[in-house]
């Protein structure tokens, strides 16, 4: 439920901007009731839809991007894919599943072992402070942020801090 700002949009590029969807400032009432519709619409269909997160811009010590972006993402793609077919493993973690390294191809690519543990590791403490963020955030919805999502925000803070 969060980005980081790019040249692409107004404000501090690198800021945090929590804007799910980018529907924020097109979404004409409280975006509580927003995510209550989309929850309504999941559990009348018969297969939802799979929701994976990728974090594109994670950075090195140097600041440089770890993951080398634009058509390489394909290979991220093609993992979910494969995943969502059940032709490819997963490691569960505390916030989800992540690609089995070996199931993720990087051929070609100049990624060492190294480098890709380093993309699919889990921070815990990274990870803890960005869910008192999401808290804040969802706390701007007042009474009408779903129920629905406070359970999962509290699964995932409870798998965080026993992990």
């Amino acid at each position: 439920m969060a980005s980081e700002r790019t040249a692409a949009q107004y404000g501090k590029q690198g800021e945090v901007r929590r804007d799910p969807m980018a529907m924020l400032p097109f979404c004409g009432y409280n975006m509580g009731k927003y995510f209550s519709h989309w929850l309504k619409i999941g559990k009348n269909m018969a297969n939802p839809p799979k929701i994976f997160h990728v974090n594109w811009f994670r950075q090195d010590a140097n600041g440089n991007f770890i993951w080398p972006g634009f058509g390489e993402n394909l290979r991220v793609l093609d993992w979910i894919t494969k995943r969502c077919k059940q032709k490819v493993k997963a490691v569960e973690s505390p916030i989800g599943y992540l690609p089995d390294p070996d199931d993720l191809d990087i051929n070609g690519l100049n990624i060492s072992k190294e480098t890709l543990e380093k993309l699919l590791h889990i921070d815990k403490e990274e990870w803890l402070k960005e869910v008192e963020s999401q808290k804040e955030f969802f706390k701007t919805f007042g009474k009408d942020m779903p129920k629905e999502l406070w359970k999962e925000w509290e699964l995932l803070k409870r798998r965080l801090e026993n992990s």
